[in-house]
């Protein structure tokens, strides 16, 4: 459980996000996907005005195709892998922060097309690193990349920031990448740049309403339970650092908040649950079934592609130096979750109004 003088904290800390972003501007790269729309709905919440940029509109059934005529937002259907259109938009722009989320985050998917995968990881990363270059404005700059970026022995030792880099698929070896690019363009050019400040975050596997992606986990359990059907589960044993996204988006805002304070910069740091407390997907299913009675599934190992079995990450740093760790248990990030899909499929209610419940559910607990 949370201590009363860690709910006191956090309450303190949100009052100061909500100072620090009220009526800034906030530029979202990926502010379509699932963890962008969550960023989007959230910073809208705090005041900020936000500033989207995706390669493309999303289908209506999507958390940000859900929720989008409810927020207020200057909207780019703009591909980050065009340097010049990218360009243009920063400098007319001119915002006070940037979050980079824009990926291709799929590793199934990353098998299938590796060169969209790349491209857009790694030279979309680069198109905004070398647009910071020369940016003559002030801006505070979160990159988040991902926990796969370590190179995964399987072995129950957790990551900490200073781990070898590295990956197997498309998709980890891609963002492994991009996160030694942002760390070559930090020594090279950024060293002596005040103007920009740049954070880098490493999250570790974030869950929550409104996400449909393809062989995820959730979704797919989702997809099929509200069909009556069985869902295949790969990799029953996995274990992984399972996160809340307003968990994971409340982390994000709190590392743009000490550099927009200059508290730090270029400082990397990983985001996830302690990993003593790290869960198998078994866990995960079993406990979404709580909650969904007609929940079913059969094992299907795949043996055409490569799948991290165990992967364990720690977040000290992000705890001695930020203050930040996850606020929900895993119990409560998994039901949590899953309560929110029963409410959308059972009860017809709204994904905004779902989604905005459970932010003001989250910041009433810690006050």
């Amino acid at each position: 459980m949370t201590s009363k003088k860690e709910r006191h904290f956090m309450a303190i800390r949100f009052r100061e996000l909500k100072k620090t972003f009220f009526k800034k501007k906030v530029l979202i790269t990926g502010h379509t996907g699932f963890k962008g729309s969550w960023m989007l709905l959230l910073l809208s919440f705090l005041g900020a005005k936000v500033i989207g940029v995706s390669n493309q509109e999303v289908g209506s059934k999507s958390h940000f195709g859900l929720i989008k005529k409810n927020i207020r937002f200057k909207n780019y259907f703009v591909d980050i892998r065009n340097y010049i259109k990218l360009k243009k938009i920063i400098i007319k722009e001119k915002p006070d922060f940037i979050f980079h989320l824009a990926a291709q985050s799929l590793v199934k998917k990353s098998y299938i097309h590796p060169e969209e995968t790349w491209t857009t990881n790694l030279n979309g990363t680069l198109n905004l690193l070398n647009i910071l270059r020369v940016y003559k404005g002030n801006c505070n700059v979160v990159f988040i990349t991902s926990d796969k970026v370590y190179k995964n022995l399987e072995t129950k030792k957790p990551y900490d920031e200073k781990s070898e880099l590295g990956g197997i698929d498309p998709y980890s070896c891609s963002k492994s990448s991009a996160d030694l690019a942002i760390q070559s363009y930090l020594k090279s050019y950024f060293i002596k740049k005040n103007n920009v400040k740049i954070g880098v975050a490493r999250a570790g596997n974030v869950v929550g309403g409104g996400d449909w992606s393809k062989d995820r986990l959730i979704p797919d359990c989702v997809a099929a339970w509200s069909r009556s059907l069985k869902v295949n589960i790969r990799q029953i044993n996995s274990t992984r650092p399972w996160q809340h996204v307003i968990d994971i988006s409340f982390g994000y805002l709190v590392l743009g908040f000490f550099l927009n304070y200059n508290k730090f910069n270029h400082e990397i740091f990983n985001f996830g649950p302690n990993y003593k407390e790290n869960r198998s997907v078994k866990e995960v299913i079993s406990l979404m079934k709580k909650n969904w009675k007609k929940a079913k599934w059969v094992k299907k190992k795949s043996k055409k592609q490569k799948e991290s079995v165990l992967l364990n990450l720690n977040s000290n740093k992000a705890f001695l130096k930020l203050k930040w760790k996850p606020f929900l248990k895993f119990e409560n990030v998994i039901k949590l979750t899953t309560q929110w899909y029963k409410r959308y499929y059972e009860d017809n209610q709204s994904a905004y109004d779902l989604s905005i419940q459970q932010i003001k559910e989250y910041i009433n607990f810690i006050k």
